[in-house]
């Protein structure tokens, strides 16, 4: 097993990598005590070749390592001639985008690929492994503190397992894709993922993630300057959201609305250590940026949803139709529609803005198809129809 420790290593084996069709990446993170991830390592794969001993196709780079520079690593992520295969990228996409300020590009994900080739909905990887690669996953390093060095034996043989199999998986289902055409719909599915807004979450929006019953503006506005301080806070000094103060005691002080000091040490929830210094200072400026809020600014939340006159047989029937289709056609149901999206349909709704990549045709008031490639939902009035395309 070869770990890069040196820029030059890694700049040989990346220059390498450049010639191969593509290169299967995972990476191995810490986050529970950091905003942003720490990277530990990187783990990366080329198909075997004739020339290249088994040892050279798959190697472990140690961001860890004194003077290693990832440059070369960020330029084969951008490297539009190879394909840079992940399971799950998400995480793995936002460290690059954080770290090195790219996006893989192209990007094939297994997890998407796999719910288009009908293996279901967030399929994980050892599951790939299993039905796929017909191998097993040895999981005792699953839990391993990855910052610590040295790594055994163990552990490096774990973590190279998520790049050497992804290769068979990644053939398996690139040829299944091309053969059904479907090309275009793991397409769309890595749109959000290749989108540099998924990675980047700003202050002023951070308090949507907050949830709360409560809609009223006052309390909304103090919850929105109270999340967007904790969020500058946080990405400032790379510290967890939770150690600033957690949603609840956020949820308490928009309610109490602490004007002092001795407001604040009435706190039922909020941390010692943010009853005092910067956090306290920064908690009593946003309370008091939302007392000033006029109106017409204080923040909304979406009730849209909750207003929605749903059909409950029709959704019901929608929902046994996406089924019988999707089941049929091979395919996850949640790739063609969310139980949320059939609702909005049964409530009537004829432009569901996240149903994009369907061709819907409308039929007057009360009829709708919706159609992509071989699959088809019609509603109509009250009875759901059948269509083959």
């Amino acid at each position: 097993m070869i770990t890069i420790t040196t820029t030059e290593g890694l700049a040989a084996y990346c220059e390498m990598a450049a010639q191969a069709p593509y290169v299967t990446v995972d990476t191995e993170f810490l986050r529970e005590r950091t905003y942003y991830s720490k990277l530990c390592l990187v783990q990366l794969a080329v198909p075997p070749r004739a020339g290249l001993s088994t040892e050279d196709e798959a190697v472990l780079v140690d961001p860890l390592a004194k003077g290693i520079d990832l440059q070369p690593l960020y330029d084969l992520m951008a490297d539009t001639r190879v394909v840079k295969v992940f399971h799950a990228a998400r995480q793995d996409l936002e460290i690059f985008y954080i770290q090195g300020k790219v996006l893989p590009e192209p990007l094939f994900d297994t997890q998407v690929a796999a719910m288009v080739c009908g293996f279901g909905e967030q399929v994980g990887y050892e599951t790939l492994v299993r039905k796929i690669a017909k191998e097993g996953l040895d999981k005792t390093s699953r839990f391993t503190d990855w910052s610590r060095r040295p790594l055994t034996d163990a552990q490096k043989t774990y973590a190279l397992a998520d790049v050497t199999h992804l290769r068979q998986i990644y053939e398996f289902l690139a040829g299944e894709i091309e053969k059904s055409g479907r090309q275009k719909w793991v397409a769309e599915e890595l749109t959000i993922l290749t989108s540099p807004e998924t990675y980047v979450v700003e202050p002023e929006q951070a308090w949507k993630r907050v949830k709360t019953r409560t809609t009223s503006g006052k309390f909304l506005a103090a919850v929105k300057e109270l999340a967007a301080f904790r969020e500058s806070y946080s990405q400032s000094r790379d510290i967890p959201r939770s150690r600033v103060y957690k949603d609840d005691a956020l949820l308490e002080l928009a309610s109490t609305k602490p004007k002092s000091s001795e407001d604040l040490n009435r706190s039922r929830l909020l941390l010692r250590e943010a009853r005092k210094g910067d956090i306290a200072d920064g908690i009593l400026a946003a309370i008091a940026k939302a007392a000033a809020y006029r109106t017409e600014d204080m923040p909304k939340v979406d009730e849209s949803r909750d207003k929605l006159q749903v059909n409950p047989a029709l959704a019901d029937m929608l929902r046994v139709l996406l089924k019988a289709k999707s089941d049929n056609a091979n395919v996850a149901a949640k790739l063609i529609a969310s139980a949320s999206e059939l609702d909005m349909i049964a409530a009537g709704e004829r432009h569901v803005p996240s149903l994009k990549g369907w061709r819907a045709e409308v039929f007057g008031n009360d009829a709708l198809r919706l159609c992509k490639g071989e699959l088809a939902l019609a509603v109509k009035g009250q009875r759901v129809e059948v269509i083959e395309v």
